[in-house]
């Protein structure tokens, strides 16, 4: 693997890897189509191979009982849309993609992507699709980003190309 070094342990991880270097090798930021084809390969083995190994917020690795039937390719396609709207911040906390700030204006293509707006939160969040919460008890965003970490990425005015 050229890109993903040190190799990701869960697919969380992966995915927040993924994300800073589409940010930083993604054609409309200066990178090359060729650079990214290798990485969107390289995410493409690698989440074959971690798609159901998760991390508990403690941080220990488990396999998921249900398997996913994500693809690499729908995560690729959305960072990918992502990256593109301006204004905006994209997290990915454990397995969830938050997405906060100007996002009114993309309200309905968030929608379309499987988004869900979170009013206590004021941010739209993509969950796993088997996700299912397992408790009442409501956590802030920055009790969530304490317990599992976070990736905070704004993106670039270059990107007003959806």
């Amino acid at each position: 693997m050229k890109y993903f070094t040190p190799t990701p342990a869960t697919c969380e991880e992966l995915k927040k890897a993924y994300r800073e270097l589409a940010k930083k090798n993604h054609p409309d930021a200066g990178g090359s189509t060729a650079a990214m084809q290798i990485i969107n390969n390289e995410y493409s083995v690698l989440f074959d191979k971690l798609k159901d190994i998760h991390a508990t917020k403690d941080g220990e690795t488990y396999t998921a009982s249900k398997k996913t039937t994500e693809t690499p390719e729908e995560f690729i396609n959305i960072i990918d849309r992502l990256i593109r709207f301006e204004g905006i911040t994209i997290e990915i906390i454990g397995c969830f993609v938050w997405v906060s700030g100007n996002t009114r204006e993309y309200k309905d293509q968030l929608k379309e992507m499987g988004f869900k707006w979170s009013p206590n939160k004021t941010a739209w969040y993509l969950a796993p699709e088997n996700y299912h919460k397992k408790g009442k008890q409501q956590f802030s965003m920055d009790a969530i980003r304490n317990m599992f970490g976070t990736e905070e990425i704004e993106t670039h005015p270059f990107a007003k190309l959806a």
